[in-house]
């Protein structure tokens, strides 16, 4: 979005004689990460959990609850994107609180690209499910309000990409911004308590990208009446 490069952006395009943009190095680092993340996660679990046992444990269980709220016994097919997506944009986050790393999820294109991708996952499933039935969801409750619904209906499910990827964006490219204006002010004691606070905002954020996640899969394959 037009603001420095980070450090290790810097560096990487140093080592490689490359000009990688800043949210493209730290999205490719987010995805290793992630995938480190899985890899530990598909381990034969202890038999006395250790701590990161426990944290990823956790997280399964608030995403399946989740999923079983909104869907039913049927949500659990939905279990491995929605725990991806929500471990990618939780590491993506949590990097640009990393002296010399950045957030990718503060840049507009990574939100935008992470949305989209929403957008297309439920509408495919609810195709899936539902085949040429599925345009039953943007018809309306009876039959004579469905040429006044259908509009409504598109320009809704189309603007939730948009609301999805501002609404990461923004948030995590302001709580990042604040951050950094108080490292520069103290450069050698990293202010704690607003560490901490950009861990929850962190933590929200991606929880609220995934609860709406669930809510558009959970749209999409219920039954039209």
């Amino acid at each position: 979005m037009g603001h420095e490069a980070s450090l290790i952006t810097q560096f990487v395009n140093s080592l490689f004689h490359t000009h990688l943009h800043d949210n493209v190095v730290m999205g490719a680092i987010a995805f290793l990460i992630s995938l480190i993340v899985f890899v530990i996660i598909r381990k034969q679990p202890e038999i006395i959990p250790t701590p990161a046992q426990q944290f990823y444990e956790g997280i399964l269980n608030i995403i399946n609850t989740m999923l079983e709220e909104n869907i039913g016994k049927e949500g659990k097919e939905f279990l491995p994107f929605v725990t991806a997506l929500a471990i990618y944009i939780f590491i993506s986050n949590v990097l640009g609180l990393i002296p010399g790393f950045s957030a990718a999820t503060g840049n507009l294109n990574t939100t935008a690209a992470l949305a989209v991708i929403v957008f297309l996952y439920y509408n495919y499933i609810g195709i899936k499910k539902h085949g040429f039935k599925y345009i039953k969801h943007f018809l309306g409750p009876v039959w004579w309000l469905a040429p006044l619904m259908l509009p409504i209906e598109i320009i809704s499910h189309l603007a939730r990409p948009l609301s999805l990827s501002i609404r990461l964006f923004a948030n995590m490219f302001g709580d990042h911004s604040v951050f950094l204006v108080f490292l520069g002010l103290v450069p050698f004691i990293i202010p704690l308590p607003i560490m901490a606070l950009g861990l929850f905002v962190c933590f929200i954020q991606t929880l609220i990208f995934v609860m709406l996640t669930v809510v558009y899969l959970a749209g999409a394959v219920a039954e039209e009446h």
